[in-house]
């Protein structure tokens, strides 16, 4: 799951990262409202965790923008202010849950679980042809099973989630690793041929197809291949 945490404040930012990560979460971080809009404009996110007062464009007028444009996903607001009226502006303007500062770990994830829900984007498993991406254990699963590391499995639900779209080396570093990671392209190559591999073995009838300078893309086998 993709979420996109908009905090100005660095350490607080690093912390709920953390935890996010910890909780198999794949956060991009952004540190002003400006840099939020960018981010929600260039990608795809399962929820948006926004604060309000961030530099540049506060967290109201960037959710207030995504509902304009029509972008549904899940918002949930971090704000200081705890009177009722910043909390029903905040509302108003299109976020799904208002959280206020400080807060406890456990009901910030409890919040975020809940919009996700709520959006019905949360899945217990990703499926395309006769091959299931289970997201508590791992497993990925055919005629055979077998369980993906933490970054297989990121690549292969990216995968199935834009099954219909021919996904750059580009594209897949920037989902699956950090803006900032210092990950090579051969990296990806590695990882998607291990991938591969495990469709084989696990009698998948889908594989992962290279297109030579341009991506890769899940396709069904061709009936020599099976």
């Amino acid at each position: 799951m993709r979420i996109l945490l908009a905090e100005d404040e660095m350490d607080l930012s690093d912390a709920i990262t953390k935890v996010l990560k910890y909780c198999k979460y794949d956060v991009t971080q952004v540190y002003d409202g400006l840099q939020a809009s960018k981010a929600c404009q260039e990608n795809t996110y399962d929820a948006i965790i926004l604060d309000v007062m961030m530099p540049k464009k506060n967290g109201f007028d960037v959710v207030k923008d995504l509902r304009k444009i029509g972008d549904t996903t899940p918002v949930l607001i971090l704000s200081a202010k705890s009177e009722t009226d910043d909390k029903v502006t905040g509302l108003d303007a299109g976020a799904d849950d208002y959280l206020t500062k400080p807060f406890q770990v456990k009901e910030l994830l409890a919040r975020l679980r809940a919009i996700i829900r709520r959006n019905g984007d949360i899945k217990e498993a990703y499926s395309i042809g006769n091959t299931t991406l289970d997201h508590e254990t791992f497993q990925l699963s055919a005629k055979n099973s077998v369980r993906l590391t933490n970054t297989e499995y990121k690549i292969m639900e990216y995968l199935i989630r834009n099954q219909k779209t021919l996904l750059s080396t580009e594209k897949i570093m920037e989902a699956v690793w950090d803006y900032d990671n210092d990950c090579e392209i051969n990296v990806v190559w590695a990882y998607i041929s291990n991938l591969r591999k495990k469709m084989d073995q696990i009698g998948s009838d889908y594989t992962i197809k290279a297109y030579r300078g341009v991506g890769y893309k899940l396709e069904m086998r061709d009936d020599n291949e099976q």
